[in-house]
């Protein structure tokens, strides 16, 4: 590549943001944790619980024409969460314990997107694009229980199919750093959970959804290099 395309000027005027024949790479990383000592909320009282959920997804593109690119992303989530003790007061004389839960998941997913970029007025720096995705993935879980006699166990897994449309806006630091946010709005989305308790009870459940808002717990920020 010469050193005149490295320094590729987007020609607002043409309104071209992302040239053909551009590389994007990039990825975004979450952490949150939460703890609680005896929190009380409506019938919930005595609420002590902690944990984390760590989220990463590595993403590639390319520019098969100008402002369009297709590509792939990866995701990977883990989820931990301890549950000490909860009393349910559903009214005076109808209370439910839960005591010492513990509960680990893993999500994965593959998805292949599509993604359309727009120009904000003559800007050279921030755009807005439109991202089509396609997903299958899936999840591995189990929830551990015990009292003062027993320990009771259920594994899960589920497998999943989405189709959505993430929508997001661009924000170039330099000419071949940006920092990316989106939020998803719609998607169809196919699920199928089998569980088994105790290493002999099995259930399945399947169900379908359809979601037209926006997700604010779908909200993504990384960093995407173009190259």
């Amino acid at each position: 590549m010469t050193a005149q395309a490295q320094e590729f000027k987007r020609n607002i005027e043409a309104h071209t943001f992302v040239p053909k024949g551009q590389w994007i790479v990039g990825s975004s990383v979450s952490y949150s944790e939460h703890s609680e000592q005896n929190y009380q909320f409506l019938v919930i009282d005595g609420f002590n619980s902690d944990g984390y959920t760590f989220k990463v997804s590595p993403m590639f593109c390319y520019a098969f024409k100008d402002n369009v690119a297709a590509g792939g992303r990866f995701s990977y989530g883990r989820t931990l969460t301890k549950l000490d003790g909860v009393t349910l007061n559903l009214d005076e004389d109808t209370k439910f314990d839960v005591n010492d839960m513990y509960q680990l998941k893993h999500t994965y997913s593959a998805i292949g997107i599509l993604r359309n970029y727009i120009n904000i007025g003559t800007s050279k720096r921030f755009a807005l694009f439109a991202e089509t995705r396609l997903e299958v993935g899936g999840s591995q879980s189990k929830v551990i229980t015990k009292d003062n006699t027993s320990l009771s166990g259920t594994y899960s897994k589920t497998t999943d199919f989405g189709l959505g449309v993430a929508p997001g806006i661009v924000a170039f630091i330099n000419n071949f750093t940006a920092v990316e946010v989106s939020v998803g709005v719609l998607g169809l989305d196919f699920s199928k959970v089998k569980q088994t308790t105790d290493q002999v009870y099995v259930g399945e459940r399947s169900s379908s959804a359809a979601n037209f808002k926006i997700n604010l717990f779908s909200i993504g920020l990384g960093i995407a290099f173009y190259l």
